[in-house]
């Protein structure tokens, strides 16, 4: 069992996931402890098919596991029922994704308060947080201008601007990069950096041994499984 860090924000213990066909059984993780600090940049890297998109999945409550537990800050989310998990999930957790999932008839500013109108906050307040946001990010500029209207560069802006806007105690990010040229990939990944740097605790699924040298720490997955763990830069 793993022991939290003394500022751990999650601690996973002995997860496991099987995924379920007909008669046929595969094991996505076999059973997998890890312990995040508040602050950390996290890389999880592997071969496809290793289990580091389900292991975001699972960790972040998007998917049900079969046993184990999930704690962030000393919640345990896959014991929660399912309109209190994703209410968790609103208030505690942003997402980024390769593909953007951006609203199209909506502006940016509009994308990004979104998230904040569902969980219930003030229309006044979710637009200062969603302008304010944007302007973070470097996009304060182009709040008004809808997805077609904007580069895939500032597309990731925008649904970076999404994951934070909540101030969340966690951020994931599946492959944010996955659908942006070498440049523009950079300059997403240098305002990822600079994020963690200001305190945001980001977990980062990727292929690109750059991009994970970027992290704090490297976790290898292989087969369901954590295979070795290492620092980044």
């Amino acid at each position: 069992m793993v022991t939290p860090a003394h500022d751990g924000i999650l601690l996973a213990t002995d997860v496991h996931k099987v995924y379920r066909t007909g008669a046929e059984s595969v094991v996505a993780l076999g059973g997998i402890d890890v312990s995040i600090p508040r602050g950390e940049f996290l890389a999880v890297m592997g071969p496809s098919g290793s289990g580091k998109t389900t292991f975001l999945n699972c960790l972040a409550a998007l998917d049900d596991i079969d046993s184990g537990s999930v704690l962030i800050e000393g919640v345990d989310i896959h014991k929660l029922p399912d309109a209190d998990r994703s209410h968790y999930r609103a208030q505690k957790m942003g997402f980024i994704f390769q593909s953007f999932n951006l609203i199209p008839v909506f502006t940016a500013v509009e994308n990004v308060e979104l998230p904040l109108l569902l969980a219930g906050s003030d229309p006044s307040e979710a637009r200062r947080r969603a302008e304010s946001t944007l302007e973070r990010v470097g996009l304060g500029h182009r709040k008004n201008h809808r997805p077609n209207e904007l580069s895939g560069g500032e597309q990731q802006r925008t649904t970076i601007a999404r994951a934070l806007a909540g101030n969340p105690a966690i951020v994931w990010a599946d492959e944010p990069t996955g659908n942006l040229d070498t440049e523009t990939a950079g300059s997403i990944m240098e305002l990822l950096s600079e994020l963690n740097r200001d305190g945001l605790t980001l977990v980062l699924v990727t292929h690109d041994p750059a991009i994970g040298g970027l992290a704090n720490r490297i976790i290898r997955m292989r087969d369901g499984l954590i295979q070795s763990e290492d620092g980044g830069s």
